[in-house]
């Protein structure tokens, strides 16, 4: 039900064929109805409600394309509150393409409805800000003086409401950096190694960087040859998920330039949102006569880290004597796949001991930048993430996106727990043999 109207059943009279360009209408009918999704969905454990449902929103969706519903408030909040996880796709029995069905409902709500002041505001600053790290830098360099001056926690204190939820997911922004050591120098790469070049993305490059060069380090310890990408822009993935297809396709084929251009065997991301997006550039850009070609053959040479490690087998690890517990990040699990791989290379690690977090692939509240646009449902997420972790006594949350370990690292400090969330690849190369 939404408002009293129901949607589930199709009113006779009414039209059985698309009169608003909403999502590719023959997509909706892949969907069977059958509900194997909604344990699958984060929103709807917390509400239960069926529209925050992955096969209530595809009723809605269907609504909205036929003209029986209108774009009204209540119908674009159902679509909001969805993390865009995809955890429905992986419960699916008849692979429902769920991650595009709302990429282009979301597309659509930001052409036709008109938000609230604040709401526009919060996303305009999100959109402008985030995927240009220059801008990022300029705006946190406040905090980043705050921090030196060990403030940083009197500049939270004096804060409320929304800017103080986004302060707390802030890391650390004057970590002592570790040691780093030069891939090219450290690491001679094996006779004819693939060339694997890092996208270091937008905002991991400002907040978390040493993820991108120690997935560097590591692969360079496998035996890669690094190779560097000359420009980074944001790979899209911010914009498809709030709906701007328009800028998201602009970054997409300056990626797609680079990465052609750089020679690359193959391309890793350390956050999977920006994997996955670089994974879906052929079909992003299949109705571009410039880049169809070149971005199919981007999104051919995407791969994860673990993945790639494995295949050329482990580098030589020193014995690390921790337990450590693993969350699936979404679009790592549910978008690429991939979940076995990061556990192998874990295990490979002497002395480890890995435990098995409960309902390890369910979304922390991350989701992009969900936590910033719809706090209240990423807090209650996040807590439900951190109970899970917490119940596993690791020593360690090991993990492979930047947003979930900004997101569970700061639902963990406020429970003052001893626990370190730590991203994979700068785990693994703690571990590396020095």
């Amino acid at each position: 039900m939404l408002r009293g109207r129901t949607l589930m059943e199709h009113p006779a009279g009414s039209p059985s064929h698309p009169v608003r360009d909403v999502v590719d209408y023959e997509l909706l009918f892949d969907c069977v109805h059958c509900g194997l999704c909604l344990e699958a969905c984060p929103t709807y454990k917390v509400t239960r409600a069926e529209m925050d449902s992955p096969r209530g929103r595809v009723y809605l969706m269907k609504a909205l394309a036929e003209g029986r519903l209108a774009l009204d408030d209540d119908a674009a909040r159902h679509l909001d509150l969805c993390l865009g996880c995809r955890g429905c796709e992986t419960a699916c029995p008849s692979g429902v393409r769920y991650g595009r069905l709302i990429e282009d409902a979301r597309a659509f709500v930001e052409k036709n409805y008109a938000r609230r002041r604040a709401d526009r505001l919060v996303r305009r600053l999100v959109g402008i800000v985030f995927p240009y790290p220059r801008r990022l830098r300029a705006m946190l360099a406040p905090l980043r003086l705050a921090e030196r001056l060990r403030m940083r926690g009197l500049v939270t204190l004096a804060l409320s409401g929304r800017p103080r939820e986004w302060m707390e997911l802030l890391p650390p922004l004057c970590k002592a950096p570790g040691p780093q050591t030069s891939t090219e120098t450290a690491y001679a790469p094996a006779p004819g190694a693939p060339a694997v070049a890092v996208h270091h993305g937008c905002v991991t490059q400002v907040l978390a960087d040493s993820e991108n060069l120690n997935s560097e380090r590591v692969l360079a310890a496998a035996g890669y040859r690094i190779t560097k990408l000359r420009t980074t822009v944001c790979c899209g993935a911010l914009d498809l998920h709030s709906g701007n297809l328009k800028r998201a396709r602009q970054f997409a084929r300056a990626n797609v330039r680079e990465i052609i251009r750089s020679g690359a065997d193959a391309i890793v991301s350390a956050a999977s949102g920006c994997s996955s997006a670089i994974a879906e550039y052929g079909e992003l850009l299949k109705d571009d006569p410039e880049f169809a070609a070149d971005a199919r053959a981007v999104s051919a040479k995407l791969r994860e880290l673990s993945s790639l490690v494995l295949e050329r087998g482990a580098p030589r690890f020193r014995e690390m004597r921790c337990t450590v517990t693993y969350h699936d990040a979404c679009h790592l699990a549910h978008g690429l796949g991939v979940r076995e791989a990061p556990r192998k290379l874990l295990k490979s690690i002497p002395g480890l001991r890995l435990i098995e977090m409960p309902e390890s692939d369910m979304c922390c509240g991350s989701a992009g930048s969900y936590n910033l646009t719809e706090p209240a449902m990423a807090r209650q997420l996040a807590q439900r993430k951190a109970e899970r972790a917490l119940a596993t006594k690791a020593r360690y949350v090991v993990l492979a996106n930047p947003g979930c370990e900004f997101q569970i690292a700061a639902e963990l400090r406020r429970r003052r727990s001893r626990a370190e969330v730590i991203h994979l690849a700068d785990f693994l190369a703690m571990a590396l043999e020095r």
